[in-house]
């Protein structure tokens, strides 16, 4: 017998312990290297683990739910096992999952996929034909589903869910009267718990002020509209709004820097470079990945960023690299139908921008009333070292550039 300690190396700088969140192995069951043995869910995502060794589960020392620490054993692996003779299950309250039949030992025959790959196809409805694998003998990884989603895979049609049984009520029979009064008790995930958390230190510890602006979009719209096809059959990634927001947002972070600071101690951080969190819903909770130098980045550079992060937040597979860092971050309320909103420093930032949904309104233009486009912008700061001038003109620096896209080529 050779055990193997199954173990998860350092997190992150950030982040101390972690949650295992999902058994894909039961003991005594055989398992290959490299296969997902769990889910780790940390305060910023969701990652696999594979297996160090190929052999048979021999124990599982910490079950579903269970906290975890860097170097923690937290199973074993008897690499020389077999099948028949693997240990008795452990204590751990584990189900024992059927084998699925895609995960199966490689066979020259059929197609494998590993166990996280194929509840990724299941849940996007690609099938096996749709996906080049790249692993061992050709299995198929998570990546290789993720990879050929983003290369824009067409699901196959789902089966429609059934429709829910009904009892049949008598015409003649007075309204149930409700007796029952049902609750819920659901523990907050990592994730969210570290959300909360962060938000009620950002209300806490910053002097939080809003102003608020309106921009006219017509230009930035007739700008879109005009180039949108040439965009997209030039650089492959179509042409949104939120890189206009972007690039307008770094052109007034460059005439006032303070927005792009942040405070450590009694110390003023001035940051020469301009990292651009961009806050996303993924199915788990608010993330914020960062646009990293995004100065240097072209319009098509941040779309293709943007869209990639979008995959990303909806699949789960955002790293921590991905989320870690930034100067100043933007919010868009205005995807789920917001017209106005405060939003919350994301610390140590000092700066947010809050957009929301354009509408069209009416406006006084030139003395005449006329219907225009328009979008609210809000943005929150820190108070103790950002005044209102600053927080008003740098506001108002983002709306001129968007009225006026020119100004963004000029530098004005």
């Amino acid at each position: 017998m050779a055990i193997i300690d199954v173990t998860i190396s350092q997190l992150s700088e950030s982040v101390a312990e972690a949650t295992l969140l999902n058994w894909k192995k039961s003991p005594g069951d055989a398992v290959a290297e490299d296969e997902i043995l769990f889910e780790i869910e940390t305060d910023k995502v969701v990652f696999d683990v594979p297996s160090p060794s190929a052999g048979i589960i021999f124990e599982i020392l910490v079950g579903n739910g269970g906290t975890v620490v860097p170097n923690q054993i937290l199973a074993r692996i008897d690499s020389e096992g077999k099948q028949s003779s693997a240990a008795p299950a452990s204590e751990t309250d584990l189900k024992k999952v059927e084998p699925d039949p895609q995960t199966a030992a490689p066979t020259s025959e059929k197609r494998i996929s590993m166990p996280a790959a194929a509840k990724l196809m299941a849940e996007t409805g690609l099938t096996m034909s749709q996906v080049e694998g790249t692993g061992r003998d050709g299995r198929v990884t998570k990546s290789d589903v993720i990879k050929a989603i983003a290369a824009g895979a067409e699901p196959a049609t789902l089966p429609a869910p059934p429709a829910p049984k009904l009892k049949p009520v008598e015409a003649h029979l007075e309204p149930p009267i409700m007796t029952e009064r049902p609750e819920q008790r659901v523990p907050m995930t990592r994730l969210r718990a570290r959300i909360a958390e962060r938000l009620l230190q950002s209300q806490s510890s910053n002097a939080i002020l809003s102003t608020f602006n309106e921009v006219d979009m017509h230009a930035v719209i007739e700008l879109r509209n005009r180039y949108k096809v040439a965009f997209e059959k030039e650089h492959g990634v179509k042409l949104g709004f939120m890189s206009f927001f972007v690039k307008a947002t770094v052109h007034a972070l460059r005439k006032y820097p303070v927005l792009n600071a942040s405070v450590e101690g009694k110390d003023i951080i001035y940051h020469g470079y301009f990292d651009i969190g961009i806050a996303v819903s993924s199915p788990r909770g608010l993330v914020v990945p960062i646009l990293r130098n995004v100065d240097q980045m072209t319009i098509a550079d941040i779309e293709r960023k943007i869209a990639d992060y979008s995959t990303k937040a909806k699949l789960g597979s955002l790293s921590l690299e991905d989320l870690t860092g930034g100067t100043f971050s933007i919010s868009n309320g205005g995807v789920f139908g917001s017209m106005l909103s405060t939003p919350i420093i994301n610390p140590p930032q000092s700066a947010i921008l809050g957009i929301h949904a354009t509408k069209e309104r009416p406006i006084v233009e030139n003395g005449q009333i006329v219907i225009r486009p328009m979008n609210y912008l809000a943005m929150s700061y820190d108070h103790r070292i950002i005044d209102g001038k600053e927080a008003v003109l740098g506001l108002v620096a983002i709306k001129d550039a968007l009225e006026d896209p020119a100004r963004l080529l000029l530098d004005l």
